[in-house]
């Protein structure tokens, strides 16, 4: 026989070891069902085994006290390789109670099993053979595949959460000793186990669904109070649209009542233009029949006269320059008219399309009396020019008294000229003034244009805005109808789930009848046990269908042994009980059983 290499078989071993240390630990940990703190016996286990298989093949570090062998060499090598284990480093050293590298390393191993980061710190180390060679012999564990093997074994730990308490723990003084005993399993504990398991199973299934329907429960709620909370702001919206509708038929009265008073100081401008023109012809009639009969003496005078009907001239051209204003003004009025025109089209337009806004139409209800303002100015300068035209027939009316003057007092011709003149340059003066006052007027006038276009403007981006929020809104509705479908398939859902939990109740109470029966029966068993220690006792693992009527069992049909014959039956083929010579009691007999046990009793009988 070849000797083996001892350094193999010592890594074989650990290796196997660490295998069935993190098999129980997360065979343990799932059936455990919660976090794990330190005193998980499971969890002692592994870390003594991690720490036997960092510690195989560690080179002796001479100092000049002691021999030094400890594995927080090699486990502070992983900060340079690996930045993000900087933290558990740093946190290992601020600990109060260590005083051992050993203690470190300890809580090292705990804090990265915490952070589901074991199996990437040590890939680490396991890759750079270089740097480990100053810590550890070339036959160590950590140098060999079976250092990778553990590495890609300790993956499967970051299923398991851990929430272990560092501070407390005295970790230089623990004793790393392995406990054989946990992974030494008797046939008796593996039935047991597997027992608890399929009752731990069974278990697991009823918290699901319980656990199912309290999250569709809540689901169901939230869905509840968000229909409830849509249906209040449709309503709200309905109550704002009928509100804008008053509104709006509201501008329209006020629109039309607009239009009247427009047309009513267009008709009268109209009037006082046709008077102001038949006056002033009238006026220029009896000048010219009057300067017909002046004598040649009063040429000068004729002259001064002509002079005086140029400036007459100039004026009636100032009145013709007025009249085109106020042709101009009609025209603006028109505009305004066909503004109006244009804005009732976009109120219609609003009607139909942005009748779910009440924001909007308060500000147009506010620029609108804005648009009134600008009326009842332009009316009161209407009025002013009105005025104006007063006062220039009344200076008309006073030229007509001093030409009569003229005719009765020749003499006194050229001082009246003179001072009609003087008089003349005075109004003149004024008319001027009033020309500047009538520009500055048509500036205004200019300047209201310009605030009416950039109104418009204005109304065109409020057009898109609640064109943005109509299509936001059918959106919104149209997520609401997807959301009433995925609430009819949570109810759905909700009962067929209820259906299936009732069932596993209805199963699990038919269990608990059963165990409370086979409690009972247990007794009876041990003493058919005796008597049946000559016959075949079939395992359950090996039946799947009753012998009888061949059906597959399942929680609700369970499987029970004759005692005759060792066989494996349902509950519907074998509740027949019969004593048998092993056991004066009753015991559950098959039904074949049962009626070849009554066919020899009865053949016994005389």
């Amino acid at each position: 026989m070849a000797t083996k290499d001892p350094t193999a078989v010592e890594r074989a071993n650990l290796l196997n070891m660490a295998k069935l240390s993190i098999k129980g630990l997360i065979e343990s940990a799932l059936s455990f069902g919660r976090t794990l703190d330190s005193d998980y016996p499971p969890l002692q286990q592994f870390f003594v085994v991690m720490e036997h298989c960092l510690k195989h093949g560690l080179k002796v570090r001479k100092s000049f006290l002691s021999y030094n062998k400890t594995i927080w060499g090699p486990l502070e090598l992983v900060e340079k390789l690996y930045p993000e284990a900087e933290e558990i480093g740093a946190s290992v050293r601020d600990l109060p109670g260590l005083k051992t590298p050993l203690g470190r390393a300890r809580a090292w191993l705990r804090l990265a099993l915490m952070q589901k980061k074991m199996a990437d710190y040590l890939r680490c180390l396991i890759i750079q053979r270089d740097l480990l060679s100053e810590f550890y012999e070339y036959h160590a564990l950590m140098m060999e595949e079976e250092g990778a093997v553990i590495v890609g074994l300790l993956v499967g730990l970051n299923v398991i959460d851990a929430n272990l308490c560092v501070k407390g723990e005295d970790l230089d003084s623990q004793v790393g000793v392995i406990d054989f005993s946990m992974y030494l399993k008797n046939e008796e504990d593996i039935g047991n186990k597997e027992r608890n398991v399929q009752i731990a199973a069974i278990l697991d299934q009823k918290n699901y669904v319980e656990e199912l329907n309290r999250q569709l429960n809540s689901t169901v709620s939230s869905l509840h109070s968000r229909v409830d909370s849509l249906e209040k702001s449709n309503t709200k919206l309905i109550e704002e649209l009928a509100i804008a509708k008053n509104n709006i038929i509201k501008l329209q009265e006020e629109n039309h009542q607009l239009r009247s008073e427009n047309k009513l100081i267009l008709m009268k401008t109209q009037q006082h233009l046709e008077v102001t023109k038949v006056d002033v012809e009238t006026e220029l009639q009896t000048y010219k029949h009057s300067r017909q009969g002046l004598d040649e003496m009063y040429n000068e005078a004729r002259r001064q006269l002509r002079d005086e009907s140029q400036l007459r001239q100039d004026v009636e051209n100032e009145l013709a320059v007025q009249v085109s204003m106020k042709h101009e003004i009609e025209l603006a009025m028109k505009l305004l008219e066909k503004d109006i025109h244009e804005k009732q089209d976009t109120l219609i337009g609003l009607r139909q399309q942005l009748e779910e806004v009440k924001a909007i139409n308060i500000e147009m209800y506010q620029k609108l009396q804005g648009s009134e303002d600008g009326l009842k100015e332009k009316n009161e300068i209407i009025a002013r020019l009105e005025e104006k035209t007063s006062k220039i027939t009344a200076a008309m009316r006073q030229l007509e008294q001093r030409l009569q003057q003229a005719e009765k007092a020749q003499m006194e011709i050229e001082d009246e000229d003179k001072k009609y003149l003087q008089e003349y340059q005075s109004k003149f003066d004024s008319l001027q003034k009033q020309i500047s006052q009538k520009e500055k007027q048509l500036a205004q006038l200019e300047t209201d244009l310009k605030i009416e276009k950039e109104w418009r403007q204005t109304l065109r981006e409020d057009l898109q805005k609640e064109k943005d929020t109509v299509s936001h809104l059918r959106n919104e509705t149209q997520q609401i109808i997807t959301l009433k479908k995925e609430f009819l398939n949570l109810q759905d859902e909700n009962q067929r789930l209820k259906k299936i939990y009732h069932k596993q109740e209805q199963a699990l109470q038919e269990l608990g009848n059963k165990l409370s029966e086979s409690k009972l029966k247990i007794e009876y068993m041990k003493e058919a046990n005796k008597a049946l220690q000559g016959l075949v006792w079939l395992k359950d693992k090996e039946a799947t269908h009753c012998k009888l009527c061949e059906k597959e069992f399942s929680l609700s049909k369970r499987k029970h042994h004759c005692r005759n014959c060792g066989e494996i039956f349902c509950n519907a083929c074998s509740d027949n009980e019969l004593p048998l010579p092993s056991s004066p009691k009753p015991v559950r007999v098959c039904d074949s059983c049962h009626a070849l046990l009554i066919q020899r009793c009865s053949s016994n009988l005389p």
